[in-house]
């Protein structure tokens, strides 16, 4: 009940703000124009008694110009973060948190709830437990109240993930760890589907690159180091724009190419089986989710089948998918 009025409260101020800052302008402005005379008269009075005095005007004159050059810097200043606003618009940036500090992490976590409210979430990232499984991740009120979301996490019996745990080398963050926290997401995930929301999850095996995640026409993206927490890290904020031109058409199309991407296998939730397709979409095979060198050589599998035929080949005709798995049967 608190949280409502303190809410409705703040959309009051919010929507009054604009009104508020005419009415302090003109206010402002009549207290200028009435004081100019009694200032005019004042300084008529003040330059009659130091005109003849040289320090009191050598004093004067050096305030004069320290005055001027604060204000012309000020003036280039200024015209220099207008430009680089522009340009920020023009790329999409809105927001930028160079570091996680715990008024951060709050702001944080209030935008993306407000951005991703009733969308369908699409997330890139490594293995998703600080994201939507800790109840202080960014994402742990989001996934309840979205429509539904894709999910893209790192496998964690590939060798690419044994890989970042080495490279970060904290002792805290252990591989059976690691492994751990994926299935935690997935256990999230199970859950959010016997509720009825939409949810997808895919697998890849190669090292993460980025953090995405799509809240509707807001982007939040940050960049996996290869030795370092990706909670270190800074987060950018993108926006849509109509002219297509920014940075959230480049990453959206980032996240629709990986996601649809023949190579990189869908978990099915309800089996916990690994679903490799080809590229009609149709279902090519399954694999238990399991270690490494049954999810290595699936890989290898479908690389092979979605390999462009070469000259000795050419001639003959593409197999459909059902074919596909009469063979390898």
């Amino acid at each position: 009940m608190l949280k409502a009025a303190v809410s409705n409260i703040r959309d009051v101020i919010t929507n009054t703000a604009g009104i508020w800052y005419h009415i302090v302008i003109l206010i402002l402005s009549a207290g200028i124009a009435l004081s100019l005379p009694m200032v005019a008269q004042s300084f008529l009075a003040y330059w009659a008694r130091v005109e003849n005095e040289k320090t009191s005007l050598m004093f004067l004159e050096i305030g004069v110009a320290v005055f001027l050059i604060v204000f012309f810097n000020y003036v280039r200043r200024s015209l220099q973060d207008r430009s680089l606003a522009k340009m920020a618009i023009g790329a999409g940036l809105v927001s930028f948190f160079p570091k996680r500090g715990r008024d951060a992490q709050s702001r944080i976590r209030k935008l993306k709830e407000k951005h991703g409210t009733g969308r369908t979430v699409m997330v890139i990232g490594s293995s998703g437990h600080g994201t939507f499984v800790d109840q202080v991740g960014d994402l742990s009120t989001v996934l309840e109240k979205c429509l539904g979301a894709k999910i893209l996490l790192v496998n964690p019996y590939s060798q690419e993930a044994s890989k970042r745990i080495q490279a970060i080398g904290h002792p805290d963050l252990t591989l059976e760890k690691y492994r751990a926290e994926v299935r935690q997401s997935i256990e999230l995930l199970k859950r959010l589907k016997a509720i009825g929301k939409a949810v997808k999850l895919k697998l890849y095996s190669d090292p993460p690159l980025i953090k995405l995640v799509i809240l509707g026409d807001y982007l939040w993206l940050q960049h996996y180091h290869t030795d370092l927490d990706i909670q270190s890290m800074p987060e950018y904020v993108l926006q849509h724009n109509l002219k297509g031109h920014g940075l959230y058409t480049l990453c959206y199309q980032y996240f629709v190419q990986r996601w649809e991407s023949i190579r990189i296998p869908e978990y099915d939730l309800d089996t916990d089986e690994l679903v490799y397709r080809g590229r009609t979409g149709g279902e090519v095979k399954r694999v238990r989710f399991g270690p490494e060198e049954a999810s290595e050589g699936m890989r290898q599998d479908v690389k092979e089948l979605s390999l462009t035929p070469d000259a000795s080949t050419a001639k003959s005709p593409r197999l459909t998918d059902t074919e596909l798995v009469q063979v390898e049967t």
